[in-house]
Protein backbone atom coordinates (compact mmCIF):
# COMPACT_ATOMS: atom_id res chain seq x y z
CA UNK A 1 0.00 0.00 0.00
CA UNK A 2 1.13 3.62 -0.73
CA UNK A 3 0.55 7.05 0.62
CA UNK A 4 0.71 10.06 -1.83
CA UNK A 5 2.57 12.94 0.36
CA UNK A 6 1.35 16.26 -0.52
CA UNK A 7 2.02 19.63 1.22
CA UNK A 8 1.49 23.16 0.62
CA UNK A 9 4.69 24.33 2.34
CA UNK A 10 6.43 22.85 -0.16
CA UNK A 11 6.56 23.61 -3.95
CA UNK A 12 4.17 21.95 -5.60
CA UNK A 13 4.92 19.02 -8.34
CA UNK A 14 4.84 20.57 -11.52
CA UNK A 15 4.70 17.72 -14.04
CA UNK A 16 2.23 14.49 -13.27
CA UNK A 17 4.30 13.00 -10.37
CA UNK A 18 3.71 13.15 -6.76
CA UNK A 19 5.73 14.92 -4.10
CA UNK A 20 6.41 12.01 -2.45
CA UNK A 21 5.20 8.54 -1.76
CA UNK A 22 5.56 7.15 1.40
CA UNK A 23 4.74 2.56 1.62
CA UNK A 24 5.14 0.91 4.77
CA UNK A 25 8.25 3.03 6.28
CA UNK A 26 10.14 4.01 3.47
CA UNK A 27 9.53 7.55 2.01
CA UNK A 28 10.43 8.39 -1.47
CA UNK A 29 10.61 11.92 -2.27
CA UNK A 30 10.77 13.48 -5.92
CA UNK A 31 13.76 15.61 -6.66
CA UNK A 32 13.57 19.30 -5.17
CA UNK A 33 14.40 22.79 -7.25
CA UNK A 34 14.91 26.06 -5.30
CA UNK A 35 11.50 27.51 -5.52
CA UNK A 36 10.10 29.46 -2.66
CA UNK A 37 6.73 27.99 -2.02
CA UNK A 38 5.83 31.19 -1.20
CA UNK A 39 6.41 32.73 -4.15
CA UNK A 40 6.58 30.15 -6.92
CA UNK A 41 10.10 31.67 -7.62
CA UNK A 42 13.71 30.26 -7.45
CA UNK A 43 14.94 31.63 -4.09
CA UNK A 44 17.75 33.34 -6.33
CA UNK A 45 20.59 32.43 -8.54
CA UNK A 46 23.29 31.53 -6.21
CA UNK A 47 23.99 27.87 -6.20
CA UNK A 48 24.24 28.07 -1.94
CA UNK A 49 21.18 29.78 -1.47
CA UNK A 50 19.49 27.38 -4.41
CA UNK A 51 20.61 24.06 -2.12
CA UNK A 52 19.05 26.08 1.21
CA UNK A 53 16.55 25.96 -0.67
CA UNK A 54 15.94 22.58 -2.11
CA UNK A 55 17.38 21.23 1.29
CA UNK A 56 14.05 23.30 2.98
CA UNK A 57 11.85 22.03 0.60
CA UNK A 58 12.59 18.24 1.45
CA UNK A 59 12.48 18.95 5.15
CA UNK A 60 8.85 20.05 4.60
CA UNK A 61 8.13 17.38 2.52
CA UNK A 62 9.53 14.65 4.71
CA UNK A 63 7.85 16.48 7.60
CA UNK A 64 4.69 15.93 5.69
CA UNK A 65 4.97 12.02 5.48
CA UNK A 66 6.03 11.68 9.20
CA UNK A 67 9.97 11.77 9.33
CA UNK A 68 13.09 14.58 9.10
CA UNK A 69 16.12 14.74 7.52
CA UNK A 70 17.35 12.26 10.36
CA UNK A 71 15.60 9.60 8.37
CA UNK A 72 17.33 10.09 5.22
CA UNK A 73 19.58 7.35 4.15
CA UNK A 74 20.14 8.46 0.59
CA UNK A 75 19.89 11.47 -1.66
CA UNK A 76 20.92 11.83 -5.19
CA UNK A 77 21.92 15.45 -6.29
CA UNK A 78 21.74 16.90 -9.51
CA UNK A 79 24.03 20.39 -10.80
CA UNK A 80 24.23 21.80 -13.78
CA UNK A 81 27.68 22.42 -13.34
CA UNK A 82 30.13 20.46 -11.27
CA UNK A 83 31.99 23.33 -10.76
CA UNK A 84 29.67 24.36 -8.22
CA UNK A 85 30.33 20.85 -6.16
CA UNK A 86 31.96 22.52 -3.51
CA UNK A 87 29.24 25.46 -2.47
CA UNK A 88 26.69 23.23 -2.71
CA UNK A 89 28.67 20.05 -0.61
CA UNK A 90 29.30 23.19 2.14
CA UNK A 91 25.55 23.82 2.45
CA UNK A 92 24.67 19.96 2.45
CA UNK A 93 27.35 19.54 5.12
CA UNK A 94 24.98 21.59 7.46
CA UNK A 95 22.12 19.57 7.16
CA UNK A 96 23.87 16.41 7.31
CA UNK A 97 26.29 16.71 9.87
CA UNK A 98 25.57 13.86 12.28
CA UNK A 99 23.20 11.75 9.83
CA UNK A 100 25.29 11.41 6.84
CA UNK A 101 22.85 9.54 4.27
CA UNK A 102 24.56 7.41 0.98
CA UNK A 103 24.93 9.95 -1.64
CA UNK A 104 25.31 10.58 -5.66
CA UNK A 105 26.25 13.28 -7.31
CA UNK A 106 26.01 14.22 -10.65
CA UNK A 107 26.47 16.73 -13.51
CA UNK A 108 23.13 16.74 -15.49
CA UNK A 109 22.61 18.85 -18.94
CA UNK A 110 19.77 20.38 -17.72
CA UNK A 111 17.30 21.04 -14.84
CA UNK A 112 13.90 21.80 -14.41
CA UNK A 113 13.46 25.44 -15.30
CA UNK A 114 17.17 25.57 -15.31
CA UNK A 115 17.40 25.39 -12.03
CA UNK A 116 21.80 24.99 -10.66
CA UNK A 117 20.60 22.24 -8.35
CA UNK A 118 18.32 19.54 -7.35
CA UNK A 119 18.24 16.76 -4.77
CA UNK A 120 15.91 13.85 -4.16
CA UNK A 121 15.89 11.23 -1.48
CA UNK A 122 14.77 8.29 0.49
CA UNK A 123 14.26 8.32 4.19
CA UNK A 124 12.51 6.18 6.88
CA UNK A 125 10.14 7.01 9.23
Amino acid sequence: MKEIISTETAPGAIGPYSQAIKTGNMIFCSGQIPIDPQTGEFVSADIAEQTEQVLKNLTEVLKAAGSDLNGVVKTTVFLADMGDFTAMNEVYGRYFDENKPARATVQAARLPRDARVEIDCIAVV
